[in-house]
């Protein structure tokens, strides 16, 4: 049998979202929102976690690993979504739809497996306190931080690669959802896995793809969005930190 792609299928249509133009506006207004707040709050925390010396943990290390994959993930997709909300142009050629199948799914899975290690993390450190320095030392959780991304990055690739070796025979429309340390913290991390099991394993009788396009937003969209918030308001060392990077700031400037 002869693979490759026989079909010489050149863009495919998005479908899903885009269905209800009514709401066009409304979406295009809350994703830039949501967005904003994304690179806002995760950048403020990136940055307040290199500039405190106090904040130089494993922890603190793997908080802002997430930050930036929160950032990174969010941008492979939300940009373009806005786009189509904007444009109307429902359309997306068969290079772009492989590069952004392939950020999506490398990001998304070196998120996943960065919230394992965040959670070994945890694990060491309430259950082995007094050797947590020693186990956790920098060698090794940078280590885990760069295989999460290498994992994801080398996952990503096998998949998309194999996906696009496909024959596209039939309908060349997807159906996307643009139509193109506390108890809250793991709230957000039982939101993105929760919410991404139900989508990819409920029975295949109860699919709906309205429901597939508002909880696919929920883990890609939500979830990022809430991260900074839960940790810079619920982490009393987080704010401590932010005082005084704030304070430093403004006597630079008043000097």
């Amino acid at each position: 049998m002869k693979m490759g792609n026989s079909s010489a299928v050149t863009e495919f249509f998005l479908v899903g979202l885009s269905k209800y133009p009514e709401l066009q506006l409304l979406l295009l207004t809350l994703c830039l929102i949501m967005y904003v707040i994304i690179l806002l709050g995760n950048s403020l925390l990136i940055v307040i976690i290199i500039l405190d010396s106090h904040l130089h943990t494993p922890m603190y290390f793997f908080l802002g690993n997430l930050s930036f994959l929160d950032i990174c993930y969010t941008s492979s997709f939300i940009p373009p979504m806005l786009i189509v909300f904007k444009s109307g142009r429902i359309s997306i050629s068969f290079i772009c739809c492989a590069l952004q199948m392939a950020l999506s799914l490398g990001l998304g899975t070196s998120e996943c497996i960065l919230l394992a290690v965040m959670a070994y993390d945890r694990y060491v450190a309430i259950c082995n306190p007094l050797r947590y320095p020693i186990i956790m030392h920098r060698v090794l959780y940078v280590h885990m931080a760069a295989w999460s991304w290498i994992i994801g990055c080398l996952t990503s690739i096998v998949q998309t690669v194999i996906t696009m070796m496909l024959p596209f025979c039939r309908n060349n429309a997807i159906d996307h959802i643009t139509s193109f340390s506390t108890c809250s913290a793991h709230l957000t991390v039982v939101i993105f896995c929760g919410s991404a099991l139900f989508v990819y394993m409920k029975p295949k009788s109860k699919d709906t793809n309205s429901s597939n396009e508002i909880i696919g937003l929920t883990y890609g969209v939500v979830t990022p969005m809430l991260n900074p918030i839960i940790y810079n308001l619920r982490n009393n060392e987080v704010k401590e930190a932010m005082k005084k990077v704030l304070c430093r700031h403004l006597n630079l400037l008043k000097s």
